[in-house]
């Protein structure tokens, strides 16, 4: 039979939600120092809904967005936080056999390759952040990223922490042959299978951007392959600095909507499933329910 791993969902969108307050162009960091009980309830929460797999909340807590905010001195807080609630968290469910995923997240904006700093600043700012979080972690996931280089930046400094990496690649939602960059996807799925990645994943487009490519993504990977799509009618409006309040959530993508749709990437062969912006814990707690009645 088929094993499928379940992972989390989106932390920052509900921790806005949960903390009653106005998101900040760090989206949920400032959550992380302010109230953790918050970030590692929703931990708990995403565990006890039948995720495998929690990754830690430092997605927006790289060097290059604290600087932007003159808050460059939280980094090592910030990465700490997060790597301690996940552990807490963890510890707290009771559940066994969960993963813990260290967080590679775009440094500068999410979606935006044309940000991507350069070779040289890109891989040493991923190690700052590769070594923060290395002994908390039990691997890492490269997510969201926009452009062959900078999946390969962050792959090449998650390698050298001698865990298994995994790489999630953004599509863009216009255009669902290309990712973010306007690159084709196989360029980088490619790319990072001959760097070594251990398992590749679509994530943050629309579900039915992934639908569009999932075929053809499956046959081209040698390894587990997955996908987390994002809830939101479009990501247009989203600028560099900007916060996730100019962004508009779908109404028709409720828990059972987004079951089907990664219900159909498990029977294509997706052994790696979970949901990213605005997927929360009841959508995972379905599909836990939906995985444990497939017979694949």
């Amino acid at each position: 039979m088929q094993t499928v791993t379940l992972l989390d969902g989106g932390m920052g969108q509900e921790l806005v939600r949960r903390s009653g307050k106005e998101p900040s162009p760090l989206w949920s960091a400032q959550v992380m120092l302010e109230t953790p009980e918050l970030v590692e309830q929703l931990h708990i929460d995403f565990i006890q809904a039948g995720a495998a797999v929690i990754t830690v909340n430092a997605y927006s807590a790289t060097e290059q967005r604290l600087v932007k905010q003159n808050q460059s001195d939280l980094f090592d807080a910030l990465q700490t936080a997060a790597c301690r609630v996940a552990n807490s968290a963890r510890a707290a469910a009771g559940v066994a056999n969960v993963q813990i995923a260290g967080c590679l997240p775009p440094l500068v904006a999410s979606y935006r390759a044309d940000l991507t700093p350069s070779r040289e600043e890109a891989i040493a700012a991923y190690q700052r952040i590769v070594e923060a979080q290395s002994d908390s972690v039990d691997f890492f996931m490269c997510e969201t990223m926009a452009s062959v280089a900078e999946a390969e930046y962050a792959l090449t400094a998650a390698s050298k922490s001698g865990k298994p990496v995994w790489v999630a690649l953004t599509l863009d939602d216009g255009q669902p042959a290309a990712l973010r960059s306007g690159e084709p996807w196989q360029d980088a799925a490619d790319r990072v299978q001959e760097q070594g990645a251990a398992a590749i994943l679509l994530n943050c487009s629309r579900p039915e951007t992934i639908d569009e490519i999932w075929s053809d993504f499956a046959l081209s990977c040698d390894v587990p392959i997955g996908a987390y799509a994002n809830g939101f009618t479009s990501i247009a409006d989203l600028q560099p600095g900007g916060t996730v309040s100019s962004l508009e959530a779908r109404h028709d993508l409720g828990p059972d909507a987004y079951a089907r749709f990664a219900m159909e990437w498990v029977k294509q062969g997706a052994t790696l499933i979970g949901g990213c912006c605005e997927v929360g814990p009841d959508h995972i707690a379905q599909l836990a329910r939906e995985l444990a009645a497939y017979k694949g």
